[in-house]
């Protein structure tokens, strides 16, 4: 089996890194220091992952790291590092070579011979943890970067010794346009991220862009169930492979679709119209067929055994913060998920219907000013599929509120439906209330991408 071909980071001897604890970066430190790099690095706060990353001898500073940054022959920097950031103005002065985690990742992507990339607007992460563990079980020894904690890889990470690399391709910003893939997955393409590309057909512009980077005998690997999808297949020359559940022209297609009272599916995959293999997930929801059916059109391409692929699938029971488990209290189930838009919201609603219970509640925290102004009847409509609504306040994430938004526009429009909705701020508040008002045999799921994952833990607790 072929390794990475690193030859064009050779110069490198030393590789600082600010920022070191973020989810990619931490895994790119890990790939550099097996190769044998001096990886150094900082960054603003402890974690479990600055403290593994520890474990395994890659000296992390909380706080900046001047020292080690004078001694690196280049510094690779988050995107959330501000350009006044003292380990950035050093290096400037020391005229130590500079690069953007994402424009660095793109490197790293090209040294692999094949590089899977998982990319859409709903699903990278699970569709990611998907076909890595199927390669896992195949024993392939990829290389992992996904954008959650999966209990298999004991991280978001890991580092093979093989020529495949599996990454999850983040749309914002466009930074998956600076990788270098063989193989590109598209499992949608939604109104997202409009604070950066204004509107859907920037988005599908964006999206065109990104699969022209396959090459000629690489694989495109696209949903026929979306319209936006289907427009793109001519920016290729390189093998397209297509999956639905509704268009039954799709190579990969669901058919025998039956749930069982934990509301997962097991269903019959059919390949050019022949049967290929029944899967049975043990995860919820038709967005997971989906996803299922994204990874085994890949793991089909390179010739991974039908029996490796389905008990793949069935070990698979969710990365973190999606549509995870989180305990229960007086007999009702706590689920967290990291669903921020609409579509998403409607996804976990739908798998949830397809579970046993009582009545649902939905605790949500809105992620980001914009995109609550943009798409706030959206988030309405996809709120009042469950029985109860507790809203928060919106997270900001990356945002001063210029947009003149609140939560309690979003109570108004759910209310211009004729449902009720319950605005409370603090979340010992929210604790309190569901446990006043919750009955046993209840369903509680906390939904948004920012802190709203500490309230499952205070409700189980």
């Amino acid at each position: 089996m072929r390794m990475a071909n690193i030859d064009e980071l050779k110069k490198y001897k030393h590789i600082h890194m600010i920022g070191i604890g973020g989810v990619s970066m931490s895994g790119i430190a890990e790939i550099l220091h097996y190769w044998g790099f001096i990886v150094t690095g900082s960054d603003t706060s402890q974690s479990e992952t600055t403290d593994k990353l520890i474990k395994h001898h890659i000296p992390v500073k909380i706080g900046h790291d001047l020292e080690n940054l004078e001694k690196s022959n280049l510094v690779v920097f988050s995107a959330a590092v501000k350009k006044d950031d003292p380990e950035l103005v050093r290096a400037k002065e020391l005229n130590i070579p500079i690069i953007e985690r994402g424009t660095f990742l793109g490197i790293l992507t090209k040294a692999f011979r094949n590089t899977i990339c998982i990319s859409g607007t709903h699903g990278k992460t699970t569709t990611t943890s998907m076909i890595s563990l199927c390669f896992l079980e195949a024993c392939k020894d990829p290389s992992i970067q996904v954008g959650a904690y999966l209990k298999q890889l004991d991280g978001n990470y890991r580092v093979g010794t093989s020529e495949y690399f599996i990454i999850e391709a983040c749309e914002y910003v466009e930074s998956y346009l600076k990788l270098y893939p063989k193989t590109e997955v598209i499992l949608n393409i939604d109104n997202d991220h409009l604070d950066y590309f204004e509107n859907l057909d920037n988005i599908i512009k964006s999206f065109g862009n990104y699969i022209k980077l396959i090459p000629d005998d690489g694989l495109l690997v696209i949903n026929w169930d979306d319209e936006n999808c289907k427009k793109l297949t001519k920016n290729t020359k390189a093998k397209v492979l297509t999956f639905g559940m509704k268009d039954e022209h799709a190579n990969f297609f669901a058919r025998n679709i039956q749930y069982n009272s934990n509301g997962f599916p097991t269903f019959d995959v059919y390949y050019n119209n022949n049967f290929y293999k029944t899967i049975s997930l043990s995860v919820p929801g038709e967005h997971n067929i989906m996803n299922a059916l994204a990874c085994v059109a890949v793991c089909h391409q390179y010739g991974l055994e039908k029996e490796d692929i389905k008990n793949a699938l069935f070990q698979y029971t969710g990365a973190h913060r999606r549509f995870e488990y989180k305990g229960g209290f007086n007999n009702i189930n706590v689920y967290d998920d990291y669903g921020h838009h609409p579509t998403e919201i409607l996804a976990t609603a739908n798998a949830l219907k397809q579970k046993k219970y009582n009545e649902s509640w939905v605790v949500f925290q809105p992620h980001t000013y914009s995109r609550t102004k943009r798409l706030l009847k959206d988030f309405a409509k996809a709120l009042i599929n469950f029985d109860h609504i507790i809203v928060t306040d919106i997270y900001a994430a990356r945002e001063n509120n210029t947009y003149g938004v609140s939560s309690k526009d979003l109570i108004k429009e759910i209310e211009t439906l004729n449902h009720t909705a319950v605005y409370i701020s603090n979340f010992d508040e929210i604790v309190k209330y569901v446990k006043e008002n919750a009955k046993p045999n209840d369903i509680v799921i906390t939904l948004g991408a920012g802190t709203i994952t500490n309230v499952g833990p205070m409700l189980v607790n």
